[in-house]
């Protein structure tokens, strides 16, 4: 067996890595060095002065300490921080709350231009919406990873600048504390509206739920999510609704019905809100022959 680089902490357990490139060329624009995902162990430190590579760090499950930048940050679900060259840092488990995380080390002027229009190089981490999303490309990325096809580096080369797309997309705050405490009742509330949209018809029945305030709800999906948490709610049940129309052939009034508006004027008012179109307008220009 193949010895691990010197960079890899033995202080993990239910651990998968992939090597890809542990000599990048210096004219890449990007290079994938490695990546893997690991458990900490209670005892888990990483204390490092410098390191060679771009590395980028998310949290998955538990609670950890970054101190980086001279501070200390608190880690948890959704925490996502990043280092390379001349960045000294420290990574601390916290016990019983074991951290889960994936990381990926990159190499390449590119790699250094992400980063920094990210901001991911000060020396703080950020916090990341749906950090799934970012889980599933990463499987992505090991599976590429470990093929041995003629395409597999620059398959994973794209994959990695589509991952630092969704880290653009995803990323919504960059402090520590009260982010970490509000970001966590936001995945609670969005997952819940995720599994039964079509159970609620309003904020407060959803703030009621999980005992918030419908205000306090509505800021954190503005905040971690760009919209309200109604828009957000709406979306899910209207595109139901589409599905209903388009797929299973309902009318209206009984797409309506089954959404539980007390009328179809109700609804379309609604659907329109949404798609800038009245749910008629599906029924009359995607009729079963014209579907694909």
């Amino acid at each position: 067996m193949t010895a691990e680089p010197d960079f890899v902490s033995h202080q993990t357990h239910d651990a998968r890595r992939f090597y890809l490139n542990l000599q990048p060329q210096d004219k890449q624009p990007l290079s994938l060095v490695c990546g893997g995902v690991e458990r900490m162990n209670d005892d888990y430190v990483v204390e490092r002065a410098d390191f060679p590579y771009f590395a980028i760090e998310w949290v998955s499950e538990g609670r950890g300490i970054l101190t980086m930048g001279g501070r200390e940050h608190e880690l948890a679900l959704g925490s996502l921080f990043a280092y390379g060259p001349g960045i000294p840092h420290r990574i601390v488990n916290v016990p019983q709350e074991n951290m889960r995380k994936f990381y990926l080390d990159l190499a390449g002027t590119d790699a250094a231009d992400w980063l920094n229009r990210l901001g991911l190089l000060k020396g703080r981490p950020v916090t990341v919406g749906r950090p799934h999303e970012l889980v599933e490309l990463w499987n992505l990325i090991d599976r590429e990873a470990r093929d041995v096809a003629e395409h597999s580096h620059a398959m994973c080369e794209m994959l990695v600048r589509v991952l630092l797309r969704k880290i653009q997309q995803r990323m919504v705050s960059s402090r520590t504390g009260e982010s970490s405490e509000a970001f966590q009742t936001f995945e609670i509330a969005r997952s819940l509206i995720e599994q039964r949209f079509l159970e609620f018809r309003s904020v407060e029945e959803v703030a009621s739920e999980i005992g918030f305030s419908p205000i306090y709800l509505s800021r954190l999906f503005k905040r971690f999510a760009g919209s309200g948490a109604y828009r957000y709610l709406l979306r899910l049940r209207m595109n139901y609704a589409a599905e209903l129309i388009l797929e299973r052939g309902l009318k209206v009034s009984a797409a309506a019905e089954r959404l539980r508006y007390a009328d179809a004027f109700q609804f379309s008012r609604a659907f329109k809100r949404i798609y800038g179109v009245p749910p008629s307008f599906l029924s009359k220009n995607f009729s079963a022959s014209g579907r694909r």
